[in-house]
């Protein structure tokens, strides 16, 4: 990872800023009420570029908007952005930045804490497309991360539940002591001044080895394959009862926990351990059954695909991930449908 990263208050953040001409501040509904009055303060003359909070939001059409009020302001190469939010001011507004007259500096400044532990570390950017999650992007590096944990006081619980998803998806992926440790205390028990950290340097050293991913990254995709598919239908069919993104994570990683444990990589108990934490934190979704198929079929345009393979990453046991291993439609059905069963 090469951006700098500062777990810092956003006071002694911003002082170690690199010099720019112009700022400008991307801001959604939420942030502009609840974290920008904590961010103003501490800023030079700025332009504030504010957007709709939501998933349904993050569409190119939102990026024209910000490209024209980048314009507006006549920023120019050596300006700065700042990304204050979650991750769909993350993904959007450094897709932004670094697109905007060939790329200008950004900085994330994350919010949530979905934003914190997953989407402001690794470059990754981008936009939905035609109902398919990040499906227009780039990898760009920002030139500084800052995570402030106050920002998490100002979340309500389904959003720092969300996630909570993506800490649990690391421990599973790469370290079974912190697992262990995890799953032995609910929500609001969890030492988030312990978690963030250790979270953040996990996927930072996945990302160092693999900064584009190429290869061993795709182990941070593991519950994504069948987690995207599901969070993209009930965005597209659902729109009055959408997903947020941890919690379609959290059945992904139950399907794919299933499907790790049917292709013989875990036993039987550490996929019902991890059924039943994340069924413990998440509940159960009413999948509707009838329309599992087209779920499974969204599962297609995942970004990880080769030609007509459907590739997932799997754990190989708790605390070790595989990846590129091949995954047909009829089995994500069939993970879907034991996922449905468990009502």
């Amino acid at each position: 990872m090469s951006s700098t990263l500062f777990f810092a208050p956003v006071a002694e953040s911003l002082r170690q800023l690199p010099p720019h001409t112009q700022l400008a501040v991307i801001v959604d509904d939420q942030t502009l009420a609840h974290c920008y009055p904590r961010v103003r303060p501490h800023l030079g003359p700025h332009r504030l570029v504010q957007i709709s909070a939501g998933e349904e939001h993050k569409h190119l059409a939102t990026c024209q908007q910000v490209w024209q009020r980048l314009t507006e302001a006549r920023l120019d190469r050596k300006a700065l952005v700042i990304n204050l939010g979650g991750g769909v001011i993350g993904d959007l507004g450094g897709f932004c930045a670094a697109t905007y007259k060939r790329g200008l500096r950004f900085v994330q400044m994350p919010t949530t804490l979905l934003a914190q532990v997953d989407a402001s570390v690794g470059g990754k950017l981008g936009v939905d497309f035609m109902g398919f999650k990040n499906h227009i992007g780039v990898f760009q590096e920002p030139a500084q991360v800052h995570i402030d944990p106050a920002f998490l006081t100002t979340l309500p619980v389904r959003e720092l539940r969300s996630g909570f998803a993506e800490v649990i998806k690391h421990c599973l992926i790469a370290d079974r002591p912190a697992w262990e440790q995890l799953r032995q205390r609910p929500l609001a028990a969890q030492n988030w001044a312990e978690l963030v950290p250790h979270s953040v340097h996990l996927k930072a050293a996945v990302v160092a080895q693999d900064p584009t991913e190429q290869g061993h990254r795709k182990i941070l995709n593991f519950g994504h394959t069948v987690g995207h598919a599901v969070e993209s239908w009930f965005l597209e069919n659902r729109p009055g009862q959408r997903l947020l993104h941890g919690e379609a994570i959290a059945i992904g990683m139950v399907a794919e926990a299933w499907l790790s444990w049917q292709k013989g990589h875990i036993p039987a108990q550490d996929y019902l351990d991890i059924r039943h934490y994340l069924l413990a934190i998440y509940g159960h979704v009413a999948l509707p059954a009838a329309h599992l198929s087209e779920m499974a079929e969204l599962a297609r345009q995942d970004k990880k695909n080769e030609g007509d393979l459907i590739l997932a990453s799997l754990l190989h046991q708790v605390g070790q991930c595989g990846y590129d291993l091949p995954i047909t439609r009829p089995e994500i059905v069939q993970s879907l449908l034991a996922y449905h069963q468990l009502d």
